[in-house]
């Protein structure tokens, strides 16, 4: 298998690095169709960023969060022994701020673990995290807290909805306090669609698109990797500049047409399955379905008013990606756009 390395995202980079390079003020959303790039992205960025920022990265991806503990836990990173016993460490908040490198999460002890459990409040832990970064800015370094896949804390409730909680949270370190840059990534387009509708978060967020490679940039990425001008066509042809189908063909030394069509033979059959399946348990959901589905035979975009069941059943099943900023539907990739097409001309 070959090492695909990161391509040109200069645009988004740029974009970046410009808000870190300011003031924290607003909360900057991170978001875009499934397998875009975002968090390779950020990655990259963070790893090129100088030793006056001081980054908490975390990805709630491979997280399961069903209470309010779990998010907690989540958050915080402690050093064990091999045996699972916690390490005798760090003792006050400049300690820990002194041993900080490179983190994947947010560094604790255990007396200051006792206490953001304390009581199950969600002010606890983000007291805590406020008074971390306190010592991070007082050493002269720049705090920069990245949550990856927030939506994954959406149903958790502690008196209320912790993302209400989380959001105030956020709003404080930046347009309050302009303490700490923060990042949320996503690429649930029901979250997004929920966070633009939100009343609390007006003027105190920003919207940041990663989207699927545009044909240049695709063009570029696959002449890397010695695609003949044939070759080339058909990866636009199946995949559009989805990185992660573009990196199946590159990884595909023989035959990237037969590729390309057993890709596309794959994904349609599991949009067939999920939507005959519907049909069967709902027709009327079904027929919804299947008229949306059919606005894309000639389009690629589809304008939206609201989110209907109907879309949020599509989007649910990583079909379509509704971009709440735009007001727009588009298939998650062009090999989905595709495979929505031959299931709708075969329906």
């Amino acid at each position: 298998m070959r090492n695909v390395e990161f391509h040109n995202r200069e645009k988004e980079t740029k974009d970046i690095r410009a808000i870190l390079d300011r003031r924290p003020t607003l909360i900057t959303f991170i978001y875009g169709p499934i397998n875009s790039g975002k968090t390779e992205l950020i990655n990259h960025v963070t790893s090129e960023l100088s030793d006056e920022y001081v980054v908490f990265y975390i990805n709630l991806r491979t997280k399961f969060l069903a209470s309010y503990d779990d998010f907690i836990e989540s958050l915080f990173e402690m050093e064990m022994e091999s045996n699972g016993v916690i390490k005798k460490g760090k003792e006050t908040l400049a300690e820990l701020v002194s041993s900080i490198t490179k983190v994947a999460g947010i560094p604790i002890n255990k007396e200051f673990l006792d206490y953001v459990f304390k009581d199950n409040k969600p002010k606890n832990a983000f007291s805590y995290i406020l008074k971390l970064f306190e010592e991070v800015r007082a050493t002269g370094k720049q705090p920069v807290l990245i949550i990856d896949e927030l939506q994954k804390i959406g149903d958790v409730n502690v008196n209320g909805s912790l993302i209400y909680e989380l959001f105030n949270f956020f709003i404080d370190l930046t347009k309050e306090a302009h303490l700490a840059h923060v990042f949320v990534a996503t690429s649930d387009s029901l979250f997004m669609e929920r966070v633009y509708s939100e009343a609390m978060l007006e003027g105190r967020c920003r919207y940041l698109r990663v989207d699927d490679f545009d044909e240049a940039t695709t063009t570029a990425f696959l002449e890397v990797h010695g695609f003949t001008d044939d070759e080339k066509s058909v990866a636009w042809e199946y995949c559009g500049g989805k990185p992660i189908c573009l990196v199946e063909l590159v990884n595909t030394e023989e035959d990237r047409r037969g590729k390309a069509e057993e890709m596309l033979k794959i994904r349609k059959g599991q949009i067939e399955e999920i939507v005959y399946s519907l049909e069967a348990r709902d027709t009327e959901m079904f027929d919804v379905v299947m008229g949306l589905l059919s606005e894309f035979i000639g389009k690629e975009k589809v304008g939206y008013k609201y989110i209907s069941d109907g879309i949020k059943f599509l989007v649910g099943k990583n079909i379509i990606f509704a971009d709440s900023m735009n007001k727009e539907l588009r298939a998650q990739s062009k090999l989905n756009l595709l495979a929505v097409r031959e299931v709708i001309a075969n329906a």
